[in-house]
């Protein structure tokens, strides 16, 4: 199967959960972590081509669905996000995402994706590029705070582009990190389970925080963060959640990738609007420094952002010419003359 010619436009490839799990499987889970990895940087170097908004959000007591739109003028993408961390107690996921990738000369889709396990791939792929250019050089032991479901990726990632060996897993629910020590034995990592955030933290030069409650949480203390290490915080993700101690903020040299959209949802809520944040982009063109100092403690203030998942979606349309793993969606009216909708409609009459 090869993707659909621009004479077969009323069909659109689509990669359900089943393709996107047989994608990686084909490709290999740590080598398509590190091509997404280059895929986000690559596009983060590009970054003034892309239209940028904050996500366009609808929140309710219990959650958020989002919209992230961004446009590089030759493509458009979006993808619609849910954020509810009520779910796992009903069995659900908290996190449920689909994605789209559109041609913009026509406005026709070029390929519709699902996206939430996509997205867990795209958030551990851009941690770990983050991380090639703040965290310590060396650095080999990686904390990670909160074991649910998008913890092995952060984990893995950080193997494959980061070379870190030895992860040490803590979260409130000791279920979840047992679950996290199955789903990582055998993957060539060290494997701690912690009892406590603190025990943690030990000897890790990489602290990541991946939390859902939706609230303001103390996850790190400030005690808890010491001299030259890298904080990458990608659990707070909307107004009114946060998971650091606002002392942290004020040691570190703090990294962000939308200072609008960050200061909405991010860590940074917490300081005035005026508080210096450098922006990925600047970082990974050269163009502001990254880490200077190896006492220095760089934060990684990370929401997520549409030009990550447009990234993702053009890696996964590129992959699908190699791997044939989709399915044609016949989501597209393609009347024989276009302007004749009605005509089309009325054969297909029964």
């Amino acid at each position: 199967m090869t993707l659909p010619a621009p004479s077969e436009r009323a069909f659109v490839p689509f990669v359900s959960v089943a393709n996107m799990m047989a994608l990686i499987h084909e490709i290999g889970l740590e080598r398509m972590l590190v091509e997404l990895s280059d895929a986000i940087e690559a596009d983060f170097k590009r970054w003034e081509l892309f239209d940028k908004t904050p996500r366009v959000a609808a929140h309710s007591p219990d959650g958020v669905i989002e919209l992230m739109p961004t446009s590089d003028g030759t493509h458009y993408a979006f993808k619609y996000v849910n954020g509810h961390p009520k779910n796992t107690r009903d069995g659900l996921q908290t996190v449920q995402a689909f994605g789209l990738l559109a041609d913009v000369d026509t406005g026709y889709p070029v390929l519709l994706s699902e996206m939430t396990v996509l997205t867990a791939l795209r958030t551990a792929a851009t941690s770990a590029m983050v991380a090639k250019h703040l965290a310590p050089k060396g650095a080999t032991v990686m904390a990670m705070i909160g074991n649910g479901a998008q913890s092995e990726f952060q984990c893995l990632a950080f193997k494959a582009v980061c070379g870190v060996e030895t992860v040490r897993l803590y979260d409130i629910d000791a279920a979840a990190t047992a679950k996290a020590v199955r789903n990582l034995e055998g993957s060539g990592l060290k494997v701690v389970a912690c009892t406590s955030p603190e025990e943690a933290v030990e000897g890790a030069q990489i602290i990541t925080t991946c939390t859902a409650d939706k609230q303001y949480a103390t996850i790190l203390t400030d005690n808890m963060v010491g001299a030259g290490v890298h904080v990458n915080a990608i659990g707070g993700d909307c107004p009114g959640k946060t998971e650091l101690h606002r002392d942290i903020l004020l040691r570190s040299d703090i990294f962000v990738e939308y200072p609008p959209q960050t200061r909405i949802e991010g860590e940074i809520q917490a300081l005035p609007e005026d508080h210096p944040v450098t922006e990925l982009w600047q970082v990974i063109r050269g163009e502001a420094p990254g880490r200077t100092d190896a006492r220095q403690i760089t934060l990684f203030d990370s929401v997520g952002f549409a030009t990550e998942d447009f990234s993702a979606l053009r890696y996964v349309r590129e992959a699908l010419a190699r791997h044939a793993m989709y399915d044609q969606l016949d989501m597209l009216a393609d009347p024989d003359d276009p302007r004749d909708l009605f005509g089309m409609v009325q054969r297909a009459r029964p």
